[in-house]
This record gives C-alpha cells, structure tokens and sequence, in this order.
C-alpha cells in the first residue's frame, strides 16, 4: 500500500482530515509541489511563451517546451512534436473532430462511437456530422455495444466496421463502468481516437503500445492544475490535420505542435502537469496501480454486503478481479443525490447524477466511488459502514 507519508503531500486533504475524497475521476487532489508551480509562475517572472526575447519570455518558453518533452515520454510518444498542449480533454477531443474530421471525412463515411460514453466523446462527433450536413456531407454515426463488464464489445464493433469506416473513437477506462478496453484487431487505415482522461496517472499508457492515432487527457485529473490538456497526435496523420483554432502563435502554415495551439496557452497549467508527473514517478505508476487495484477490490467486496445495492455493469457487475479505482452503484429505492447528500452529511464525498453521459444514456442516475493513491483501507472500511446504514434507513 501506499505509504502515509505520500497522502501527507497533499494540503487540501492534510487542511481537512475529516474529509474522504472519493470522486478522483472528476478531478485529483494537487500535491503542495503543483499548487507551488502555478503560485511561482504567477507570483514572479510572468512572462509568455514564444512572445518575446527577454528573460522571463525566454525562460518560460524553454520551461513549457521542457514539459512538452517531458509528456512526450510519459505517454510513450515519439517526440515532442505529438504532444499538443489544450485547455483539457474536451478541447482535445472537439481539436480531432474539427482539426481531422472536417477536412477529411466525405458523404457515405462512417466514425464508429460508444454512446455511452463521456459526453465528450460523443457530442463533438455529433456536432461534426451536423457541421457536414450544413455543408452538405452525410456522415453516419454508428454505436457499439458493450458487454456486462463495461468494456468495448469487441465483436460488435468489429462487425459495424466497414469500407467506409474512418474512425474508431473509445474510452481506455470507462469513467462510470471504471472498465479498461483498448482498439485491437483493427485496419491500420482506419484511424483510432482513445480517451485517455481516466488511465493516465492510474496505469501505464504508452500510445505507441495502443496503436493510437490520437489520445487526450487532462492535467486535472493526473494531480495537475484544471486549464490544461493534452492532444497526442502520430506523424502518421499530421499531414491531415487543419488548424482548428487559428490565431496567435497558432500558425496555418506551420507543423505541430504549432499549427494546433493558437492562443495563449494556460501557461501555469502546462507547468503544473510537468510537476504532476513528476510526482506520479517519484511514486512509481506500477505501485499507483497496485495499490487503487487492491481499494478497488476491497470496495465491492464491502459493498456487495449492502442490502440491495446493485452495481452498473463494470469490473464489481462481472465479478472481474482487475480494478482501476470506479464503482458505481445505485440504491433502488434512494435516489443517488440523496446518497449523495447522506454522504456528505458525514463528509464522504462522491460523484453522483449523471456523470457527464449523454443525453438519454443509461445510468444517469448512480453514485460513483472514484479512489487514488491517497485514499486508505480504513476510509473505504468507514465509507461502506456509513453506506450500509443508509441502504436500511438507519441515517
């Protein structure tokens, strides 16, 4: 397990001891280093990247580019030059579809999509197809199924794949389901968008490993300051891609990372992921993964001792032994915000509602538990008591 001592690097929970945060997956607590890289840039020498010779532009500028280099490696990239800094895992996402779909996708293409997924992996394929239309391209949006434990129907998919198949765009862990899938056993032509957001930082992600054309996450959720993201793009389609953002140091006529990063980036942001990755190698991804894999599965153990809980289909719903630190539930006869409120009465905090799904998806209406490295076997020990009591109406 993770020592005491790692937990202790985190002020807002050592300010709140009381609190158990359980709702990592909609945003990490920041270690003291992360929340000290944005007060120092902010505080002194606040120059801007790429936008002046004097030495506080000059500095930064080497600093943002040294965090460029430093994502490139942790993600598995071939070089700095897939790594495209966004303001998050939405952008990233809407960058492909805009950047890659507009100009390339024609009438009769086909992306292929989970429904259920994050709705920002949903709403900006259908905003794209209703872009085309407009302009007088009919794209098909085709779903897949997924199985009872909350991973990619690989069959299914396969079966939907076609000659006018362009993209295959999923999730790596599920944010409700909390279930791993990847993209295998497809043709190499048909380019491959993976969600990222809820594995880097909880496993090893390597994009080359996945056969990845493009991959986002974002820097809150890897322990990293909100206003951040990253966009891996493979040269293999770098000379597809379009600016989708133009303006600022954004040139149309550059290669990446530039001709996708107008603007000025949020540049206290980009600084915190380097310090948050630093972070999660000081502590080992192996030893992360070991230790949510180990919560996990001590959190449906307890939970399947609460009368009538009933698990949404996942890792807990299959009785799959892996874990990535999601289980959600729901309470039949309680609606999931006023578990959510007995909870926080005793200061257990989840995530509970819709969790970003779709409209009209199924499970809107759950309670999520999401763990990380700082969470404990006694806090997951007090949540499912705590839990066990509502369920018989005893709160």
């Amino acid at each position: 397990m993770i020592p005491v001592r790692i937990r202790d690097q985190f002020p807002a929970l050592t300010g709140q001891p009381d609190v158990v945060y359980l709702d990592s997956a909609t945003t990490t607590m920041k270690p003291a280093r992360v929340i000290d890289a944005v007060s120092s840039y902010l505080s002194r020498e606040t120059g801007s990247v790429g936008r002046g010779t004097h030495p506080w532009s000059t500095r930064v500028t080497r600093e943002v580019e040294r965090v460029r280099e430093q994502v490139a490696r942790f993600v598995g990239a071939s070089g700095p030059d897939e790594i495209v800094f966004t303001s998050g895992a939405t952008a990233g996402l809407n960058a492909v579809a805009l950047s890659w779909g507009l100009p390339n996708l024609r009438d009769g293409d086909e992306i292929l999509f989970n429904p259920v997924d994050h709705s920002s992996n949903v709403a900006p394929w259908r905003n794209l197809q209703r872009i085309l239309r407009r302009l007088g391209v009919q794209v098909r949006l085709v779903p897949y199924e997924m199985t009872g434990a909350g991973e990619i129907d690989v069959e299914d998919l396969l079966g939907k794949v076609t000659h006018r198949t362009r993209i295959v765009v999923a999730t790596h862990i599920h944010h409700v389901f909390g279930s791993l899938s990847a993209l295998d056993d497809l043709n190499p032509s048909i380019v491959r968008c993976l969600d990222c957001s809820q594995s880097v930082g909880h496993v090893d992600v390597d994009v080359q490993q996945l056969g990845v054309d493009f991959a986002v996450f974002s820097a809150h959720k890897l322990f990293g300051s909100p206003g951040a993201g990253v966009l891996y793009c493979h040269r293999r389609v770098h000379d597809r891609l379009d600016p989708f953002l133009p303006g600022g140091s954004g040139r149309t006529t550059a290669g990446l990372p530039a001709l996708l990063e107008g603007g000025t980036p949020n540049i206290p942001a980009v600084l915190s992921l380097g310090k948050a990755i630093d972070f999660v190698a000081e502590v080992g991804i192996d030893r992360i993964a070991e230790h949510v894999r180990l919560l996990t599965r001590l959190v449906v153990e307890r939970l399947r001792t609460v009368p009538r809980l009933e698990f949404t289909p996942g890792p807990a719903w299959s009785r799959c032994a892996a874990g990535y630190g999601i289980v959600s539930f729901r309470l039949p006869e309680i609606s999931a915000s006023d578990v959510g409120f007995a909870l926080s009465s005793e200061n257990f905090y989840v995530r509970t509602g819709n969790h970003c799904l779709p409209e009209g998806a199924d499970f809107e209406d759950s309670v999520r538990v999401s763990l990380h490295l700082y969470n404990t076997e006694a806090e997951v020990e007090r949540f499912a008591d705590f839990l066990g009591r509502v369920a018989k109406g005893m709160v």
